[in-house]
């Protein structure tokens, strides 16, 4: 019997062949997108096609993710075959999701949510924060190229939150950091305010996720419309670099 780790509860207890038989009829859960790349299974290693991302949720598709990080987190992350995947997405791309994460080496967002080629957009700037070109390209992934969630991560330990918290002045790194300030500000905390206190230092990351959201509904009419439409979701998530766990919130 293989290992269904990660793969919805109704499923797990299932023999291989028996969750690839129900894998391949579901449309209505996160196993409708068996022949693609988002698959909790290895029987295809396809790029994400336009049809499987409109028969999924925007809640579906947080729930892929979801899996995926479990996956991740117990080192069962499905076999893949990045050059079919390659292959199959070079003449388009249906992404389900945009995400907007921090450049850390260590929180790649494809990896530790068990992602492929095709599968999701990522923003990456230190500190995860938004400005106009994010704004834009967000609005390109979700208006124009359909995209249907819009993930805000970051992560403990982060260093564009230490230097923000320090005061930090350095070339064009100061400007970021200056936009990382008003969630250290905000942040309800008793005790040493400090870069040294991880606890301090992880609250302020999260508070910058919150405002971070806030600030692209604000600012982004486009946005906020499909939101409000329900034709997408955005939440936020923080990744913890020691656990290799992603706590998706809002």
């Amino acid at each position: 019997m293989c290992n269904t780790l990660g793969y919805p509860k109704q499923y797990r207890g299932l023999g291989r062949r028996q969750f690839l038989k129900l894998a391949g009829t579901a449309t209505a859960t996160v196993v409708g997108l068996a022949t693609g790349s988002l698959s909790p299974t290895p029987a295809r290693a396809d790029a994400l096609t336009k049809a499987q991302r409109e028969r999924m949720t925007p809640e579906q598709i947080v729930d892929v993710m979801k899996q995926g990080n479990v996956r991740f987190q117990h080192g069962e992350r499905k076999a893949r075959n990045y050059l079919r995947e390659q292959r199959a997405s070079a003449s388009g791309q249906y992404p389900a999701a945009v995400l907007l994460s921090c450049i850390d080496s260590r929180a790649p967002a494809e990896v530790i949510m068990d992602l492929g080629i095709g599968d999701i957009f990522n923003c990456r700037v230190a500190g995860n924060v938004e400005n106009n070109d994010i704004l834009g390209s967000m609005e390109f992934a979700c208006k124009l190229a359909g995209a249907k969630v819009i993930v805000v991560m970051g992560h403990t330990a982060c260093g564009a939150i230490k230097g923000a918290i320090a005061n930090v002045d350095l070339g064009n790194l100061t400007g970021l950091l200056d936009r990382i300030k008003p969630a250290v500000q905000a942040t309800t905390y008793e005790g040493d305010r400090s870069a040294s206190n991880y606890t301090f230092v992880n609250a302020v990351a999260r508070k910058n996720v919150e405002m971070t959201i806030a600030n692209i509904r604000q600012n982004s009419p486009v946005l906020a419309a499909l939101e409000t439409q329900g034709t997408i979701k955005i939440v936020g998530a923080m990744y913890n670099l020691e656990t290799g766990a992603v706590e998706f919130f809002g």
